[in-house]
């Protein structure tokens, strides 16, 4: 995989403190940023799927942190690996299952009234069907033809419109652009930026009169969301080169290994963050599967990511 030009970088460092920056020098960066992650999303790697939900956890991880909770990508993990389908994960634990809703479903899907209102409820809200149907409206309208920046921004105000907080604007905005650029599932993106804070080179991606009793110029308003995006797709980019060379090293050890269902795990690594050796795969049992992650990592083939002697996780 071919590495970000140097002038792309410089650019998205330049929009960083997009304040004294021309609006058409940032949406530049912005554009040719999502236009080299769209080169990545539609080579259709086996490893897409795991891309798509490592950057939800971080998501996870800056919904958490602007909620006020102290979970970090450990803690996270564990809420959902650890507990069955079904289980009550906790507030930050359904933080992460709404993110990974986004990167796991059809992106055709994502914007319907019944996803929505899951979304909703996952993100902490009171089910409200009134509610969920105007959002679906208000995004009926940003997908008709509306270019990049009115989409983005009209993103966040529907969320805003509507009571909820700027990170729900950041899943609306990473579902939005999916849909608007053809791609199967969504790459969770602007989810987190959505937990920065107010400063000279970290504007927040949604201040509002809603939010803050300050009305906020327009034109920032959107030279900093495309800032954002262009931030978000550079780190997904960079972490593409990544699990790329970790996919390539545990696809040649796979031939070596004899297990039972041995392809099967090596797919499931492929496409999501972790699995744990409780897992139930077909033809597997605990003991086997946990030999089976002891082999690899001694292959250097995957990674053991609890640091814990039990219950261990492990994953690109």
């Amino acid at each position: 995989m071919a590495a970000v030009p140097t002038w792309l970088r410089r650019a998205i460092s330049d929009a960083h403190g997009h304040a004294g920056n021309e609006f058409e020098d940032v949406s530049l960066a912005a554009g040719a940023a999502i236009g080299a992650l769209d080169a990545v999303v539609r080579r259709q790697e086996r490893w897409a799927g795991a891309l798509r939900q490592r950057l939800a956890l971080s998501a996870a991880v800056a919904t958490a942190k602007q909620a006020g909770r102290v979970e970090d990508e450990s803690a996270l993990r564990d809420a959902v690996l650890l507990t069955r389908p079904g289980d009550n994960v906790g507030p930050a634990g359904r933080f992460l299952l709404a993110w990974r809703r986004l990167a796991s479903r059809p992106a055709e899907d994502l914007l319907t009234e019944k996803n929505l209102a899951a979304v909703l409820e996952e993100f902490g809200y009171a089910p409200d069907d009134e509610a969920v149907s105007d959002l679906v409206d208000d995004l009926r309208q940003l997908s008709a033809g509306i270019g990049m920046v009115g989409m983005l921004t009209g993103a966040f105000t529907a969320a805003e419109r509507r009571g909820f907080a700027r990170t729900v604007g950041a899943w609306l905005a990473d579902a939005l652009r999916a849909q608007r650029l053809g791609w199967a599932y969504a790459m969770p993106l602007l989810g987190a930026e959505a937990a920065l804070g107010t400063g000279a080179r970290t504007p927040r991606l949604a201040a509002s009169s809603v939010a803050t009793g300050i009305e906020t110029d327009p034109d920032e308003r959107a030279k900093g969301l495309l800032a954002a995006q262009a931030r978000a797709a550079l780190r997904a980019i960079d972490l593409s080169v990544e699990l790329e060379r970790r996919a390539d090293r545990l696809l040649a050890v796979a031939p070596k290994l004899r297990a039972k269902a041995a392809d099967m795990v090596v797919e499931r690594l492929l496409s999501d963050d972790a699995i744990v050796a409780s897992e139930k795969i077909a033809g597997m049992s605990d003991r086997g599967l946990r030999r089976l992650f002891d082999r690899l990592v001694e292959l250097g083939a995957v990674r053991e990511l609890s640091g814990r002697p039990t219950f261990r996780s492990y994953g690109l």
